[in-house]
């Protein structure tokens, strides 16, 4: 038996980065560990720039995910002005954006076209477990702090609040599965509306004790190595349908 802190996440829109080349910010389908333990961070009011504390929240804390509903897709071409970037010995720093939109004239500022994807009304269920004896902070600490968080949290980005509570509660279960299928929600008015077909998704990462028999194993690049360099590294995930059981 192992003790699991079990919370949901649910807002208008939510985006969950994957690798970002050019002008795509393309999202995946379902959370990433670095955008959870970042929002538990956040919670926790762990600055950015604590790196250390970062890199104990990777490395201290298991990660699983059920995907209730993975939202419908939606694409925004954003324009954004920036003035030249400069090279060399004239490279330009800025320490704030108006600083950056005040350096030179309207006229000589450049505009950027990036494509963000998006996914609305995702639903997502999520499962943290500890790797190590103490771990950084106690679950009883996690979830106070996401009832009462430092700094805002949203879904992956600013423009991505959350609309309900996380209900954030402590469950002890054999496996992954059955945390999941222990944990109860409120039934609430504003998930009525969500198209649900088929079971849950469940992803989790090794280590784990999944309660299921995987069906696909793949790559994600999200274990968070530097906050400050936005630097990732990959881990193993697995996907099963929740309806199965082993």
């Amino acid at each position: 038996m192992k003790n699991y802190l079990v919370f949901r996440l649910y807002g208008p829109m939510a985006s969950w980065g994957g690798i970002a080349i050019g002008e795509v910010r393309p999202s995946y389908t379902h959370p990433s560990k670095s955008a959870v333990l970042g929002m538990v961070a956040a919670a926790l009011r762990i600055d950015r720039d604590e790196e250390e504390k970062h890199r104990q929240l990777a490395i201290g804390y298991g990660f699983a995910v059920r995907v209730d509903n993975m939202g419908a897709p939606l694409v925004d071409y954003h324009t954004t002005q920036v003035p030249p970037s400069g090279s060399g010995r004239n490279r330009r720093a800025f320490a704030t954006r108006r600083e950056e939109l005040r350096a030179l004239p309207r006229e000589a500022l450049n505009t950027i076209l990036s494509r963000r994807d998006y996914r609305m009304d995702a639903l997502a269920t999520v499962a943290l477990w500890a790797r190590a004896a103490p771990p950084p902070y106690s679950f009883e600490e996690i979830r106070n702090a996401l009832e009462r968080p430092g700094y805002v949290l949203y879904l992956g980005r600013k423009s991505c609040p959350l609309a309900l509570p996380v209900e954030g509660q402590l469950v002890t279960a054999a496996s992954v599965r059955e945390a999941f299928v222990a944990a109860r929600f409120a039934e609430l008015e504003a998930l009525r509306h969500l198209r649900i077909s088929g079971p849950p998704g469940l992803y989790w990462e090794d280590g784990a004790e999944p309660g299921l028999v995987a069906h696909h194993t793949f790559e994600r690049r999200d274990v968070p190595l530097s906050r400050l360099r936005w630097q990732f590294d990959t881990r193993r995930e697995h996907y099963a349908p929740m309806g199965e059981e082993r």
